[in-house]
């Protein structure tokens, strides 16, 4: 093969790396909101507190921590920086290990995300390392819905986006993009972002860092 020919991509291979992801034991943000009020209180914050550090409203913060609205993971990531807390432990507890390996099987379906208006189901994620310990990292696989005007959210740190299925789009900025199996993107968190999939559902590998 000519060193300069692109190698073929399978997308029957990134296909194969997930399925549909389960249903979350919760019907919304499980442990997520639970955690996020513990947290709240060993710091002797109040909610209306809490609302002026993040810029949240009470409403949507006590919605949070009674697990009526299940927060995006830009929402946890404000959230987590608030409370000087890392995102993992919001998402997924702190961990105990110095390493994990996830199996296929294994994969610990975290909790699904709604629009801070209206409920309206946005993704489902796998934390694929929940049980390792002082991570800076968190893998996740998401799976998109095909939503109508997804929120932007914007807020510290750094992604990157590897679509294994269907199509996403990522709004980013100015600009919009369609992405394909195989597509990827690494992009500063701190810049206006959403992303949902598009003629159905689209599952994504995401890594977010702190």
């Amino acid at each position: 093969m000519d060193q300069n020919e692109a190698l073929p991509i399978s997308v029957d291979f990134f296909e194969n790396l997930t399925d549909k992801l389960p249903e979350p034991e919760t019907a919304v943000g499980g442990d997520v909101g639970e955690r996020i009020a513990a947290i709240r209180r060993e710091k002797g914050l109040s909610l209306a507190e809490l609302a002026r550090m993040t810029g949240f409203s009470v409403e949507l913060l006590a919605g949070i921590e009674d697990n009526t609205v299940a927060p995006q993971l830009g929402v946890i990531m404000k959230l987590g920086k608030a409370l000087d807390q890392a995102l993992s432990r919001l998402i997924s507890g702190a961990g105990e290990k110095p390493y994990e390996i996830t199996r296929k099987g294994d994969r610990k379906t975290v909790a699904r995300a709604t629009k801070s208006r209206g409920g309206q189901k946005v993704y489902t994620y796998q934390s694929l390392a929940h049980d390792v310990k002082g991570r800076h990292m968190e893998p996740l696989v998401v799976e998109l819905e095909d939503v109508a005007d997804p929120e932007r959210s914007s807020h510290d740190g750094e992604e990157f986006i590897l679509v294994l299925s269907g199509t996403a789009v990522l709004s980013i900025g100015e600009d919009s993009h369609e992405l394909s199996p195989g597509d990827c993107v690494y992009y500063l968190s701190s810049v206006p972002h959403s992303i949902s999939g598009k003629g159905g559902k689209a599952v994504i590998l995401a890594v977010l860092y702190e």
